[in-house]
């Protein structure tokens, strides 16, 4: 014994103690002997091992010689073999390869406050880095740094899987949080700790819209995991769409499609432990993944890849249990908290809404934002739909005189949408309906409210007060 127990006070005793068991119980967890496995099979993306009793999440590092390994984690088991996904091409294994379970897996103890208890069964799961240190910089689906500015020293490691928060316990959305782009602060308020969902097809400026959320919203801490996208694209939205205000208060997580799928998933899974980590540090994050669909994709190769049948539309069963459970990690916190509100980008296949994704997203989110191919060929930026479009949590938190403002807007864009096919081939007559011709003539001024240059920036008062010198009557 270092002292007695009476030399001490007992605010330091408890944390030794504490450190002492914990030493202890994870001593006698260690077993006596390594037990190795070999590599039987690679065929497409899954490999297999026997010879190795390891639950499924965990982690193996496959070794051909002293100079060759492949890191992998298990995905499912048949019988006495192993089904193991690679984080790397598995280039020069070949058969027979050592199969040693990863002991980073289970960290060790560590004295002090210990916020990850390694006991706890999901942090048996794989172990990231996290903290401040992560801001303004650009890192891959392991944490490592992609920016070309250094090492990445974060005291901090958190799991890529989370407890689920109670539902009982969490704070309710309350609090509108502005985002700097005028149709949405007016007409489809965000509320702090919401889900939401960016519907559309490629190329209709989802990742511009995506940046200037990024650069003018009033949430402390901006995660951007880009899942699935190209590599060009990557670098253009850091660089030109992001920018260096953006990225300044930023963690942005890339995994490109030339990864393997599981990166992919993990991209996704490591944005959202860095944004858990910030809302429990009390902070307001706003979590922009780009996208969700890729991340279901991913989902899908794995799952078809170890045999599970195809469901609807080629999505195996699994792959609609991993949506909701990634997306309802974030939200609100417990009352007085940290908040996580998130946009996850769908993308729908020929801009058909019905995608078996989309379709199941739109079920779990709070809202979703439908981006029109139509309006971006026109040059209307940003391209949202307002009438397709909706936020289920506005009528809650904004003021009654700015529902009704937002209610008269699109009453009037509606109308005037109904006629347009009369007004385009002049067969419309003026004086017919007096309420159409109010509409028509507010037009261009409700045309105009809804366009934004993607450099200039609408705050949510400035928002509320145009919406509302527009709507007033006349």
């Amino acid at each position: 014994m270092l002292f007695r127990s009476s030399d001490a006070p007992s605010q330091e005793r408890d944390p030794l103690r504490r450190f002492l068991d914990e030493c202890a119980e994870f001593a006698r967890a260690q077993p006596m002997l390594r037990a190795t496995g070999r590599l039987t099979r690679v065929a497409g993306l899954v490999m297999e091992a026997v010879g190795l009793r390891l639950p499924v999440g965990s982690t193996v590092v496959v070794s051909q010689g002293s100079t060759q390994s492949v890191e992998a984690e298990v995905v499912g088991f048949s019988g006495d073999r192993l089904f193991l996904m690679p984080y790397d091409e598995p280039v020069g294994l070949m058969p027979g390869a050592v199969v040693r379970p990863n002991d980073a897996d289970v960290p060790s103890p560590q004295f002090g406050p210990n916020q990850n208890p390694w006991r706890r069964l999901e942090e048996r799961a794989r172990m990231l880095p996290v903290g401040w240190e992560m801001l303004g910089r650009v890192v891959d689906s392991n944490g490592r740094p992609l920016d070309k500015r250094g090492p990445l020293v974060c005291q901090h490691r958190r799991s890529l899987r989370s407890k689920p928060i109670n539902p009982i316990d969490r704070a309710a959305v309350e609090r509108t949080l502005d985002v700097g782009v005028r149709s949405i602060n007016g007409l489809l308020t965000v509320g702090r700790g919401q889900r939401l969902g960016l519907f559309a097809g490629s190329g209709v400026g989802k990742s511009v819209l995506l940046g200037m959320m990024a650069r003018f919203t009033e949430a402390e801490i901006i995660v951007v995991g880009l899942i699935g996208e190209r590599g060009r694209e990557v670098k253009e939205f850091i660089e030109q769409i992001l920018g260096t205000q953006g990225l300044r208060k930023s963690v942005v997580v890339a995994a490109p499609a030339d990864v393997p799928p599981l990166l992919r998933m993990q991209g996704a899974a490591y944005a959202t432990s860095i944004a858990e980590y910030f809302r429990d540090e009390g902070k307001h994050v706003l979590l922009l993944m780009d996208s969700l669909t890729r991340y279901a994709m991913a989902a899908r190769e794995i799952a078809l890849a170890i045999g599970e049948p195809p469901a609807t539309k080629g999505y195996p069963p699994s792959v609609f249990a991993k949506l909701p459970a990634l997306v309802e990690r974030t939200g609100n916190g417990p009352n007085g908290g940290g908040s996580i509100t998130a946009f996850y980008t769908v993308l729908s296949e020929g801009d058909d809404q019905q995608d078996p994704i989309a379709d199941s997203a739109r079920a779990i989110l709070d809202g979703h934002f439908v981006l029109s191919r139509q309006l971006a060929e026109s040059g209307h930026y940003p391209a949202i739909d307002i009438e397709a479009s909706i936020s289920r949590v506005m009528q809650q938190i904004v003021s009654p005189a700015h529902a009704k403002a937002a209610l008269d807007f699109k009453k009037a864009f509606s109308i005037y949408q109904r006629n347009r096919d009369l007004i385009s081939v002049g067969a419309y007559v003026p004086g017919a309906d007096p309420v159409a011709d109010a509409a028509i003539a507010l037009y261009p001024e409700l045309e105009a409210y809804l366009r934004q240059d993607w450099h200039d920036q609408a705050t949510f008062t400035t928002s509320v007060t145009q919406l509302q010198a527009l709507t007033q009557p006349r």
